[in-house]
């Protein structure tokens, strides 16, 4: 049997969806892509705005119509919140929650055998703190290794669905997660991903008392792996002793995504966000000044409840005056269930568009500046997949580089002068003789 899937939102849902595809394909199903023709169809979902809701639904809609005698299996962060309303929508066989998705495939089974719906969401998912370990690691590009190593939130920002749809923080314990880095490094991998939902809470609900930077500091020791990267972290983790243990990491790659959401203190005040603009600005300045080329990036989002066209100035000036690497423009989408689902003065769609617009503006002359000035040097490029003669690969800042090559590269980190920049990505020109004594 055939089974498809579908994925919304981040990169943590990538990852449960490629785990999930392992667990049908040790169970003796095939995978296809979503617009073909299967019997199974497994859209993991997202909650997180308005658009991710609208899509999820119209996936499921397609998959029916694609073959209207499949099983649909709608999991993950909209079924976990919206039960009801999923269960109410014509087609949907199967409802798997937030942390229930290691039984996706008994329950699909379940539900072809039964011919009824099927509904596996747990209650009370704020005070469930057990990660749930899928027993997969997910690949990116076959030379990077994407780990899940964190799920859960509980910072409650008041425009956020997540503690809802996520659950209570859980950490994936560390002795299992530093065998499997062992384990890639073994078989080639040269750099790892650590994300989560909320990575800098990993390790608060463990007995064993390892923290994100103790467990950075572990993974530094592992041979073979020459780069980490983090996902998504709150900004005021940079402060104090914490910024000088990240410093004296020699793998941690200098690229950082630090959530900001608006520039303007009152907006950041009813946001519930924990820090200040000025805090904000504090934390870029100190990255900057310890590590000149760090590339660093952010979220905003604009048209909250309440965002007047003066704080919304205050934003644009922030941002303006920051020139981050790259800025994620996002439009308010009121989520029922949290509290500014219920704050008054709702800016208009026009205006959102507006400000969405003039955001993303700014991020582009940020990026073009960033990118601009790295043309000329030289730096280690860590290259992924060819084809057609031509290989891309990322900087340790996470710039993406081209460069022509009738030689394999794949999992290759060499020496490369960025030589000029075409739209968003810098052309290359390798270094050294592709004769290769290094490891492939």
């Amino acid at each position: 049997m055939k089974v498809a899937f579908q994925t919304l939102g981040c990169r943590v849902n990538v990852y449960d969806t490629e785990a999930m595809a392992e667990m049908f394909v040790q169970d003796g199903y095939t995978l296809t892509d979503f617009d073909s023709v299967a019997d199974v169809y497994v859209i993991n979902t997202c909650t997180v705005t308005h658009m991710g809701e609208k899509k999820s639904r119209q996936y499921i809609h397609r998959a029916k119509r694609q073959n209207p005698q499949a099983i649909v299996a709608v999991v993950g962060c909209l079924a976990q919140v919206s039960k009801d309303e999923v269960m109410a929508i014509e087609g949907v066989d199967v409802i798997v929650g937030s942390r229930d998705k290691r039984d996706v495939v008994f329950q699909v089974n379940r539900a072809m055998a039964e011919g009824k719906q099927i509904v596996a969401v747990s209650d009370s998912l704020l005070l469930n703190h057990k990660f749930e370990d899928l027993g997969v690691t997910g690949y990116e590009g076959k030379t990077r290794a994407f780990l899940k190593i964190q799920d859960g939130c509980n910072r409650f920002c008041s425009y956020c669905i997540i503690p809802y749809a996520r659950g209570g923080i859980s950490s994936k314990n560390p002795q299992v997660l530093l065998k499997e880095i062992e384990a890639l490094a073994g078989n080639g991998y040269r750099e790892v991903i650590l994300s989560g939902i909320h990575i800098a809470s990993y390790g608060q609900e463990l007995a064993e008392k390892m923290d994100l930077l103790d467990l950075l500091e572990a993974v530094e020791q592992i041979p073979g792996i020459e780069r980490i990267r983090i996902g998504s972290i709150e900004p005021m983790f940079f402060q104090g002793e914490r910024l000088s243990r990240v410093l004296a990491l020699t793998k941690l790659c200098p690229h950082f995504h630090l959530s900001l959401q608006s520039g303007c203190d009152a907006t950041l005040k009813r946001m519930n966000r924990r820090y200040t603009a000025e805090e904000f600005a504090a934390v870029v300045k100190a990255l900057r000044e310890a590590i000149p080329e760090v590339s660093l990036t952010t979220d905003v989002i604009v048209g909250f409840p309440g965002e007047s066209e003066g704080e919304f100035e205050e934003t644009a000036a922030f941002l303006e005056k920051l020139q981050l690497t790259r800025i994620h423009t996002f439009k308010y989408s009121p989520r029922k269930g949290t509290p500014a689902f219920n704050f008054p003065n709702e800016v208009e769609s026009a205006v959102k568009e507006d400000r969405s617009r003039r955001v993303m503006m700014i991020s582009r002359r940020g990026e073009e500046k960033f990118l601009a000035r790295h043309v000329g040097q030289v730096l280690p490029v860590l290259f992924e997949e060819g084809k057609n003669g031509v290989h891309l690969g990322y900087t340790p800042n996470y710039l993406q580089v081209r460069v022509p090559s009738a030689v394999n590269l794949q999992g290759k980190i060499l020496p490369t002068k960025l030589t000029g920049l075409k739209g968003d990505v810098l052309q290359g020109e390798i270094l050294v003789d592709l004769g290769f004594s290094q490891p492939s």
